[in-house]
């Protein structure tokens, strides 16, 4: 029997979704289920709901949770990774409200920034630990990586973990949908091709019938642009140099320098920035919970409509061997996008077939665009170097090259902000040594 693991299934929506589309997937009946998280009420939530599924479904999949992680993976075929370390609170809060002291405010922390450098670094080590027991294990398993932040865990199982890792993203797949509903314009018979890195990939081609449909994307966009509305960063990036961004306006307002700066406050108003925004998505979930505990756990004819997540996509090219085109984020190994480090870890297209995952060719980006994503590609590599060296001086290295923190910071005061964030955090981290 081929097991599928899914770590951090306390996430009780998103194993729904991940794992409702297995138990609707005929070539995946048949499968083990194998569920891990470290809060067993909400593992055993999840159990139950899953079952619920299974049964108005007619699955044959065989659902299983477990308490010990090793046996969670043993002969795993394929793991999913949907982990938070340090949850909300306290870990969420301490990331929005230290750098608030000085003066750096944050929409979503979970990436690249301040707030992004310091998730990463309370992740990597369990990350790598998962890697560890995966080697001994289940050496040969797919590892689908959906835990943010994306790009730098990703590169972390594949360089340092020695696991075959992929990490998937919601943004590519809704990238081209929900931009051109928001200007009116039908996706039917348009083609796409979408590249970059993780949160910042580029939407480098869009046709229709071989005709390029940039122009008339702009000229709507150039129009939105007069009213206030949510996505109002990415249309003024894509006028500014040219390409439509996949993540949301939101992510993208601290990803820049241009955005939410102290000397320019009418920016955030011009801008419709909302400051502060996932601290605020996490209240409002842990607020409706209860009535969505009832909803989705405790409703014993529980139905599932397959989503478009990629995971059960992907199970079933490689289980088939019917090919299917994801965006993936792997390694730029042979230069996939070819002025772009190596080292890093990019979004590109992926054919899956029985041979796997496998990237396609980029070439290079427009120059104007490399050069934004490489801003992004510094922080993310000093990250890395932090958490394998264990060097608090990489720390600083990471925020001192991030650009909206360096926008807004002396070096003085991002150093200052970084141990305090070190302290903040405590056992939450590992040790970093100070050279």
């Amino acid at each position: 029997m081929s097991k599928i693991t899914f770590l951090g299934a306390g996430s009780t929506v998103f194993a729904k979704n991940v794992l409702g589309d297995v138990m609707l997937t005929p070539a995946l009946q048949g499968f083990e289920i194998a569920l891990f998280d470290i809060d067993p009420v909400r593992l055993k939530e999840s159990e139950s709901m899953l079952n619920n599924i299974k049964k108005t479904s007619g699955s044959t999949c065989v659902i299983q949770s477990f308490t010990d992680r090793k046996e969670a993976l043993r002969g795993s075929k394929y793991v999913v990774n949907a982990i938070q370390v340090g949850g909300y609170d306290p870990c969420t809060i301490t990331d929005f409200e230290v750098p608030k002291k000085y003066g750096l405010r944050q929409t979503i922390a979970d990436t690249v920034g301040i707030g992004g450098i310091f998730r990463n670094l309370r992740t990597i080590p369990v990350m790598l630990d998962f890697a560890a027991d995966i080697r001994e294990v289940c050496p040969d398993a797919l590892f689908l990586n959906y835990t943010n932040p994306m790009a730098v865990l990703t590169n972390v199982m594949n360089t340092y973990g020695g696991v075959q890792t992929v990490g998937l993203c919601h943004s590519v797949q809704a990238c081209v949908p929900e931009m051109f509903k928001h200007l009116g314009l039908s996706t039917e018979g348009v083609q796409a091709k979408i590249a970059g890195i993780n949160h910042m990939a580029w939407l480098l081609e869009v046709s229709k019938d071989g005709v390029d449909l940039y122009p008339e994307i702009k000229k709507r966009a150039a129009e939105k642009q007069k009213e206030k509305h949510h996505d109002m960063v990415r249309y003024e990036m894509m006028l500014k140099f040219g390409y439509y961004i996949t993540e949301s306006s939101e992510h993208n307002a601290e990803y820049h320098p241009y955005f939410i700066k102290r000397n320019y406050p009418e920016l955030i108003e011009r801008f419709n920035i909302p400051l502060d925004e996932y601290p605020r998505r996490c209240i409002e979930q842990i607020g409706n919970w209860a009535k969505m505990r009832e909803e989705i756990v405790n409703d014993a004819n529980l139905e599932h409509v397959r989503s478009h997540e990629y995971a059960s996509y992907i199970f079933e090219a490689i289980e088939t061997d019917v090919p299917f085109k994801i965006g993936g984020n792997v390694m730029n190994t042979g230069g996939l996008i070819a002025n772009l480090p190596r080292e890093a870890c990019v979004e590109v297209p992926c054919l899956v077939d029985r041979s796997g995952v496998n990237p396609t060719y980029i070439g290079n980006l427009p120059p104007q665009l490399a050069a934004l994503n490489r801003t992004n590609i510094n922080t993310q590599l000093l990250t890395i170097e932090a958490a394998i060296t264990g060097k608090r001086e990489h720390i600083y290295h990471a925020a001192m090259l991030d650009p909206h923190t360096a926008a807004e910071l002396s070096m003085d005061d991002i150093v200052a902000m970084c141990d305090d964030l070190i302290e903040a955090h405590g056992d939450w981290l590992p040790k970093f040594s100070v050279v």
